[in-house]
């Protein structure tokens, strides 16, 4: 009986934490607005739609339902704080670009669209995927829920396929390119229900996308640190270039934004033209932060590994010097833990949380360190690979 309430809380947990991802949001008052925004706008220009709100507020309900879960499971080893503010973080980015000012004018001006866009594909998605759902969900899901439900859908073909960092990042520039070049956008600005839809579409490509280079949750595929920086290099031109093409266009491309009537705000060119600047600078702007971050993130893996290093280096040293011979033989002596080495109670904690994830098929990573396939390590160095603390 206690499993199959637990099952339950974690089904009914995980079914809030992923509606913004199935139905992300469009803003209520989809149409043109006839008044100039103003800096006013920023306090008073929000929407309130039920079903923007009530899918987000769930979401964070049922996240933070799975953390207290884990917590009180795993007292010693609960989730980090930093995963719980990304997740709410990017609920709160989700609602900013749909409910704000910015989504009540993304059908009157170009370039509020266009500041939507960015902000689901470049600042929602890495957050929410920063928060690790899915490392949350195995952690506090039951053996059973795990074995019928989470893991054939991680083992799944389709998820390998989606997963793969090629099919990631093909799909997202062909995503980005065929929205704004197809009659998708027009389309869009036109009818709320495609709207939403376009949503839907930016948020989970984006949501694959950025996946490989969180790199917290477990994925069919890791990647170094030097291939994520090159993912995302490679990723910086087709931004750019898209930003570029709507910036140098000499017509307008959308007939919605082309045919509005409005006696304010600037012609519908120049909105076009201030659009495309912000894709193109916007971008790569977040694909340069990007790059740093996993930069500093390889640095501080490095570190970690040297400290690593060290204290199996100390603890040998130790174990040499210990206890004096007597007799010819040498007296067993108990070595003392060294700097940054675990103890038995710590690791013991720790394999019980690294339990859920390797279940799964990835080995838990030390901060900062991306996690490996449990196929790819070897029996000795995983029993070492499950004494690292919560990935980062």
């Amino acid at each position: 009986m206690t499993r199959l309430v637990g099952s339950r809380r974690v089904v009914s947990a995980l079914a809030a934490a992923a509606l913004p991802l199935s139905l992300p949001a469009v803003a209520s008052a989809h149409g043109v607005v006839d008044e100039p925004p103003d800096i006013g706008m920023v306090l008073t220009g929000w929407s309130f739609g039920i079903e923007v709100w009530l899918p987000l507020l769930l979401a964070a309900w049922g996240y933070l339902v799975l953390v207290r879960s884990v917590d009180r499971a795993h007292p010693a080893n609960p989730v980090p704080r930093r995963r719980v503010w990304c997740w709410l973080a990017g609920l709160g980015v989700l609602l900013v670009a749909t409910e704000s000012v910015i989504g009540r004018y993304d059908t009157t001006l170009f370039t509020f669209h266009m500041v939507q866009h960015l902000l689901l594909t470049m600042v929602a998605a890495p957050l929410l995927l920063l928060g690790a759902p899915v490392t949350l969900l195995l952690r506090a899901a039951t053996p059973e829920v795990r074995r019928r439900w989470i893991l054939p859908v991680l083992h799944s073909r389709v998820v390998k396929t989606l997963g793969h960092p090629f099919v990631a990042w093909t799909q997202f520039a062909v995503v980005m390119w065929a929205s704004h070049f197809t009659p998708l956008f027009d389309a869009a600005l036109e009818d709320p229900i495609i709207h939403l839809l376009e949503h839907a579409l930016y948020l989970g490509s984006a949501l694959l996308f950025w996946w490989p280079v969180v790199g917290v949750d477990p994925a069919p595929r890791r990647l170094s640190y030097p291939m994520r920086i090159g993912y995302v290099l490679v990723g910086m031109p087709f931004s750019s270039f898209l930003g570029l093409a709507i910036y140098s266009a000499t017509n307008p491309l959308y007939e919605h934004y082309a045919t509005i009537e409005r006696d304010w705000g600037q012609s519908p060119l120049v909105d076009q033209q201030w659009a495309g600047g912000i894709m193109w600078a916007g971008g790569d702007a977040a694909f340069l932060v990007a790059m740093v971050l996993m930069i500093a993130a390889w640095l501080r893996a490095e570190e970690a590994e040297g400290r690593r290093v060290d204290a199996i280096l100390a603890r040998e040293r130790a174990a040499g010097q210990a206890a004096p011979a007597v007799g010819g033989v040498s007296a067993p002596g108990r070595v003392p833990a060294a700097e940054g080495v675990p103890a038995a109670g710590e690791v013991a904690a720790a394999g019980e949380v690294a339990g859920a994830v390797l279940a799964a098929g990835v080995v838990p990573a030390a901060e900062g360190v991306p996690t490996v396939p449990a196929r790819d390590v070897p029996a000795q160095p995983r029993e070492r690979a499950e004494r690292g603390p919560d990935a980062a």
